[in-house]
C-alpha cells in the first residue's frame, strides 16, 4: 500500500483535506467515492482529474467508489454555475450512465476479485424510494439553512442576481445524503472532488457527525486551468470529449499535444500514471531540445492509450505525422476515413464523378480542372517538373503521367500536395 496523499502532493493534485485523513488512510484500506453527474452520455476531459484521483486512490491500496448522480442528474449541482441546468428524464440519465459506466472501466479495474476493486454506485438506487416528507423530516432536520447559506457556492449565485431555485439549493443536501448513506451502508469514509465541490462534500460530513455521531473525510483536488488562465478542455470546437464519435481520436491526441510547455509539465503528472523519476527524466530531456516537443508527444501518448487503445493511438500518430511530412503512402493508406478526412479538415476540395476522371488525359488536366490546384496548365507543368507537386505523398516528376497511376485512398480520395503546406483533395464519387 502506497502513500496516497504524498502521490497527489507530488502530482499537484492536493488542494484541500479534513483534518485526520492522513491517519485514517495509514490504517489500512480506505473506502472513498467521487460523483459525476451524467448530463451527457460520455466524460470529457474536464473530468479527467477526477477519474486520475480515483485511479490513484485505487493503486495506492484503496477502494474506489465511482458515484452516477441518477437521482441527483435530475437536478444539477448549482456549484459556481451561473444559471439552472435543464433537467434531464430518467431514460436520458438511464443512457448516459451506462455510456460513462463503459468509459470508468478503462481507468479502475472494476473485475477484479480483491477487497479494493472498484465500485459503481447510482444514487437514484436510494433516493427513488425516499419520499419528500421523509426527507426533510429524516435528513433536513439536521441541515439548518443559516449552514447551507454560507456555502460559496450558493453566495456567489444569489450575489450575481440570478437566484437560486428550491431545486438547486438542495442539492447539497441530496450530495450529503449520499455521503451518509455511502458511510452507512458501504463502509465509504471519504468523498473526493474537485475544489468547487467542498461545500457539498463537509455537508456530507456534517450529516453523519450529526445524525450517527461518525467520522467521515473529505479532499479536494484543484480546479485546473492552463497557463494563460483559461479554461482547461475547451477548444473552439467545444468540449474534449472521450467518446471516439465526439472527439475523434487524432484530435484528442493533437489537444494534448498542442498543449503549452508549461501545460505540459502540469498536465502529465495529473493526466498519466508515470512515477516522478520518469517525468523528471522527461522534462530534462525536454529542456535540452524544446522544439521537439518531447514532453507533449509522451503526455498525448500516455493519455490517448488510456483512453482510446494502442490501435487508435497508433493511427493519431500517423495522422499527426502526415501534416509534418514524415509519412509515406504506406501510412497515408492504412488511415481510416474518419481520421483522414479529420486531418485535413477545412482543406479544399474537389469532386469529380468517374466519367470525369476518365476524360482527363494525365495529371495536368486533373490540377488544373475547375482551377482547384492551378489557373492553367502551363503552370501546373512548370511546377510539376520543379518538383513542386506530390500526389498521395508521393513526389510527381512527370507532368503527362496517367492518372491511372495512382492508387485511389479509401477508394475514393486522392491527396495533392502543392508545396510543403497546401493540401487539396480530390473526391472521385462514383
Amino acid at each position: 500500500m502506497t502513500d496516497f496523499i504524498a502521490e497527489l502532493k507530488w502530482r499537484g493534485m492536493l488542494q484541500d483535506m479534513t483534518p485526520g485523513l492522513v491517519d485514517h488512510l495509514n490504517n489500512g484500506m480506505g473506502a472513498a467515492y467521487l460523483g459525476f453527474d451524467p448530463t451527457a452520455d460520455s466524460l470529457h476531459i474536464g473530468h479527467m482529474v477526477g477519474v486520475m484521483t480515483l485511479v490513484h486512490f485505487q493503486r495506492a491500496g484503496h477502494k474506489p467508489f465511482a458515484l452516477l448522480g441518477g437521482a441527483t442528474g435530475m437536478i444539477g449541482d448549482p456549484s459556481f454555475k451561473s444559471a439552472e441546468r435543464n433537467l434531464l428524464d430518467k431514460n436520458t440519465l438511464d443512457h448516459n450512465i451506462d455510456c460513462i459506466q463503459k468509459q470508468l472501466a478503462k481507468f479502475l479495474r472494476f473485475e477484479d476479485e480483491t477487497p479494493n476493486k472498484a465500485e459503481l454506485v447510482n444514487n437514484y438506487d436510494w433516493m427513488s424510494g425516499f419520499s419528500f416528507l421523509d426527507f426533510i423530516r429524516d435528513v433536513g432536520k439536521y441541515i439548518t439553512v443559516n449552514y447551507m447559506m454560507a456555502k460559496d457556492s450558493v453566495k456567489r449565485r444569489l450575489e450575481d442576481g440570478n437566484g437560486l431555485s428550491f431545486t438547486e439549493f438542495s442539492y447539497q443536501l441530496i450530495q450529503g445524503y449520499d455521503f451518509y448513506y455511502l458511510w452507512k451502508n458501504r463502509g465509504c469514509s471519504i468523498q473526493l472532488g474537485g475544489s468547487d465541490q467542498w461545500g457539498n462534500i463537509v455537508t456530507g460530513t456534517e450529516l453523519i457527525r450529526k445524525m450517527e455521531g461518525g467520522e467521515a473525510f473529505a479532499l479536494t483536488v484543484p480546479l485546473i486551468t492552463k497557463a494563460d488562465g483559461t479554461k482547461f478542455g475547451k477548444t473552439e470546437g467545444g468540449n474534449v470529449w472521450l467518446d471516439p464519435e465526439k472527439t475523434s481520436p487524432y484530435a484528442f491526441y493533437q489537444f494534448w499535444l498542442n498543449v503549452s510547455d508549461e501545460d505540459a509539465s502540469k498536465y502529465i503528472r495529473i493526466f498519466t500514471t508515470l512515477d516522478q523519476s520518469s517525468i523528471e527524466e522527461l522534462e530534462t530531456k525536454h529542456l535540452e531540445a524544446p522544439h521537439l516537443r518531447i514532453l507533449q508527444k509522451d503526455l498525448a501518448k500516455e493519455i490517448t492509450l488510456l483512453v482510446h487503445g494502442e490501435g487508435e493511438l497508433e493511427m493519431a500518430i500517423k495522422a499527426s505525422d502526415i501534416l509534418f511530412g514524415k509519412s509515406s503512402l504506406e501510412d497515408l493508406s492504412t488511415l481510416d476515413e474518419r481520421t483522414f478526412l479529420q486531418v485535413f479538415e477545412g482543406v479544399p476540395l474537389l469532386e469529380v464523378n468517374q466519367k470525369q476522371l476518365a476524360a482527363f488525359q494525365n495529371l495536368m488536366d486533373l490540377l488544373s480542372f475547375e482551377n482547384l490546384v492551378f489557373s492553367s496548365k502551363g503552370e501546373a507543368r512548370k511546377m510539376i517538373q520543379g518538383g513542386g507537386v506530390s500526389i498521395n505523398k508521393i513526389k510527381i516528376s512527370d507532368p503527362n503521367i496517367s492518372i491511372e497511376e495512382f492508387q485511389l485512398l479509401q477508394n475514393k480520395y486522392l491527396l495533392v500536395q502543392k508545396g510543403k503546406k497546401n493540401y487539396y483533395i480530390v473526391q472521385v464519387n462514383q
